[in-house]
């Protein structure tokens, strides 16, 4: 049998693994969601829920790759037999990845997209009337949507393709510190802005009397899928870790970085945002019609504007390369094919699915025709499938396969290998046994409109 592939380093393994989870959810929807609902008392209620239920089920779902070195489906066939209906949950895994990737590669070409109009100097003296007619053509382009998404679907093979240590590792090694040198850029510039007061409090201020069960929710979602949890790309990256390799430190550590980038991101577009008198609750146009605008008015469209672009771009692609590695990964091990034949199949398949996502904002079948169907384009449908539905109907399952039915020995040496947090293994199981079901059974109840 071959050998394994492994991380080269420890370090290799949490730049990876961090780049997975580090992506457009945090420098994107966490601001957008955050402003939507007051600020500082959600932070507060996110950051529990990230200690409380993400951490617990990212140590749960690495434990289970390292464990059985295999990829999701391969990792659950090994645990639970050929016809256990555990099976599911690798094979669920599998295609919310897939799916995810599909229309995710969208908004990465969005971002590449800006990136290019201010290389190109086309968002200088941007009036305020002018930002949302920009998106909203970009949004409707078949042509400049199919283009963008294709490219970037073809940079996540480039660097899938060439394996764990020549690639993926190798990436996060260059991908990641540069993600965190422009955010130090750009947050060193918002420092100095007149908003950054008001913007700091904002973030960090308790306002309990704008929150709601709601925000809880929300901020329990956000926890939730921002740490890139339930869709397989954990267990597999885990599935290359050796087996003295701890997990627990390392959990801990992703999701420190995780959470880092996203209160990060607040505080470099809050400050922009309440410096020039705009909107906090703008939703998803904060990013791609009032940032412009700002950038715009701070006279530095060109260097800054380029800089907050490409810091879009750099977290998508950590994302999508973890995407992308869970479908390659199930070909290489489930059906023995190459990694350059499994790579560039899985790339081509996404970058196919991906399409009727980037129609989704003009008058085809999957944008306005499906819209009169069902109330929701191609691309919002995907989205709200996965986010709702698949990613939290998949952490549930590895928290419970976990805590109820994984062999006691193999749970408990898992969690203990390696790791100087021995004295927490009952508190995590307890977590796993209870709270996160819980916790994750109220957003399916929050998703279907019953609480």
């Amino acid at each position: 049998m071959k050998q394994r592939t492994h991380w080269e380093s420890r370090v290799g393994f949490v730049l990876a693994a961090s780049g997975s989870a580090v992506g457009l959810g945090n420098i994107w929807k966490f601001p957008y969601v955050t402003g939507e609902n007051g600020g500082g008392f959600f932070v507060l209620v996110y950051l529990i829920c990230v200690a409380l239920v993400g951490l617990p089920v990212m140590i749960a779902e690495i434990l289970i790759g390292r464990s059985t070195q295999n990829s999701p489906v391969g990792a659950f066939k090994s645990l639970s037999g050929t016809k256990s209906p555990w099976l599911s949950i690798g094979y669920l895994g599998l295609f919310s990845s897939f799916i995810i990737l599909s229309f995710y590669s969208v908004v990465a070409g969005w971002s590449m997209h800006y990136t290019w109009l201010s290389v190109s100097g086309q968002l200088a003296d941007l009036k305020p009337a002018e930002a949302e007619p920009i998106f909203d053509q970009l949004f409707q382009s078949t042509r400049m949507n199919l283009f963008w998404h294709m490219i970037f679907i073809g940079l996540t093979v480039g660097v899938v393709f060439k394996g764990i240590s020549k690639g993926v590792e190798r990436w996060s090694r260059i991908l990641m510190p540069a993600l965190f040198i422009m955010m130090l850029i750009l947050l060193g510039k918002a420092i100095f802005m007149d908003g950054f007061s008001q913007a700091f409090q904002f973030v960090f201020g308790f306002n309990a009397l704008k929150f709601s069960s709601t925000g809880a929710l929300k901020a329990l979602g956000q926890a939730f899928f921002s740490l890139s949890l339930g869709m397989g790309a954990m267990l597999t990256y885990g599935s290359y870790l050796r087996n003295q390799d701890g997990i627990v430190e390392a959990s801990v550590t992703i999701s420190i970085l995780d959470t880092a980038i996203a209160l990060i991101s607040s505080l470099i577009l809050f400050p922009i945002i309440f410096s020039y008198g705009m909107e906090p609750a703008a939703g998803p146009g904060l990013v791609f019609i009032s940032i412009p605008i700002a950038l715009s008015q701070m006279g530095s469209t060109t260097i800054f504007g380029t800089l907050f672009f490409a810091l879009l771009v750099f977290a998508a692609l950590t994302s999508a390369i973890s995407m992308l590695e869970v479908s390659a990964s199930y070909l290489i091990d489930e059906k023995k094919w190459t990694r350059v034949r499994a790579t560039v199949v899985a790339g081509l398949a996404a970058g196919l699915f991906g399409i009727p996502s980037a129609l989704s904002g003009g008058n085809w079948i999957f944008g306005s025709g499906l819209i009169s169907l069902i109330g929701k384009n191609w691309f919002d449908s995907l989205d709200y499938l996965a986010s709702n539905w698949m990613l939290p109907l998949g952490g549930l399952g590895i928290a419970i396969f976990t805590a109820w039915r994984m062999n006691e020995a193999l749970r408990s040496k898992g969690f203990l290998s390696g790791s100087n947090l021995r004295i927490f293994y009952k508190i995590w199981l307890l977590l796993l046994k209870f709270l996160v079901p819980i916790a994750i059974v109220l957003i399916f109840l929050h998703a279907i409109n019953l609480i």
